[in-house]
């Protein structure tokens, strides 16, 4: 179990690292056209962790893991497998340590990705055509090297540290209906939406995740993890094909529905977030829009929405 104490022992941990990021008030943009399937236009209210360090929400949770591990263990170095945050935010968290670190991408990464983490100076290796694969491969290097393996989303640290986006998101606009959280693994939704409930049982969490990679939507239906035999999105970071049995414990117990988006309609998501907002993102942080604007949350007065945009990226806009 993981409880309202864990998280807020990882807020006191990570704060010296993290920044607060800010909450925007998109509420002014309610007659925006883009919105035209909604009923009623939602008051909405973003969490900017586009603009954490790392440019990604992801350096909470690795920050987290890092920092709970003895000085020895982690003394050899860091390693993980990643779509491309994670692996910033374990780099961030090796250099604030002081220790190696090596990172494994799949193929599928895309390439600005690729680029930003190979301009750190740091190893990194593509190993797979999916994470599962670059997964496989970090669990095995960190097995034969002695480094600390940090898994994105399947580890009670880093799930802990993510739901610290909850604490602040409360503090912040504390009087939020609804939650709206993409999903790729699942440590960003089982981290936000446990913290979020013990805080106040009655908001309602909703998760999203693509058409072509909907792996946790598959596991909740069917009570237990479901490996898919491919995945299809240009959303890489929301692509795994399998989760684990912690997260689809966590996101069962609470989280209300899960939402499908396609890429098109992430893609004209993430179109509005940069043309509108200024705000640029990667097109797996304008899931939670996608599912906003095509009237997918699944209830007729979500009331006042909080979104959480995840990161940062130039893939989203066209």
């Amino acid at each position: 179990m993981i409880d309202l104490q864990d998280f807020r022992a990882a807020r006191r941990a990570i704060s010296d690292h993290m920044r607060l990021t800010p909450v925007f008030a998109a509420g002014s943009f309610a007659d925006n056209t883009a919105f035209g399937g909604v009923k009623h236009m939602p008051e909405l209210f973003l969490k900017l962790e586009n603009m954490q360090v790392t440019g990604s929400f992801k350096a909470r949770g690795a920050m987290n893991a890092a920092l709970a591990l003895d000085a020895e263990k982690r003394s050899v170095g860091l390693c993980t497998a990643s779509g491309g945050n994670h692996g910033m935010g374990v780099i961030h968290a090796a250099r604030t340590l002081g220790v190696p670190v090596k990172i494994f991408l799949p193929t599928n990464t895309p390439k600005p990705k690729v680029e930003k983490l190979r301009a750190q100076g740091v190893d990194v290796a593509l190993i797979g055509a999916v994470w599962d694969d670059a997964n496989r491969a970090a669990m095995d290097h960190a097995r034969e090297s002695g480094m600390a393996y940090i898994h994105p989303f399947a580890d009670p640290k880093v799930i802990a540290g993510q739901g610290t986006i909850a604490l602040e998101l409360l503090e912040q606009q504390p009087d939020l209906d609804t939650l709206v959280v993409a999903i790729g693994g699942g440590g960003l939704i089982s981290g936000v939406a446990t913290a979020a409930r013990l805080l106040r049982p009655s908001i309602r969490v909703i998760g999203v995740e693509p058409t072509g990679a909907a792996t946790l939507f598959e596991s909740i239906k069917a009570s237990e993890v479901v490996t898919l035999p491919s995945v299809n999105t240009a959303a890489t970071s929301l692509a795994p094909r399998q989760s684990s049995a912690l997260n689809i414990d966590l996101i069962g117990k609470n989280v209300d529905r899960i939402a499908l988006v396609s890429d098109e309609e992430m893609q004209k998501a993430a179109s509005w977030l940069w043309k509108d907002l200024g705000v640029a993102v990667e097109l797996s942080a304008a899931a939670g829009i996608a599912a906003i604007m095509t009237d997918r949350l699944g209830v007729d007065d979500p009331g006042r929405i909080g979104v959480i945009i995840c990161g940062t990226g130039t893939d989203g806009i066209k």
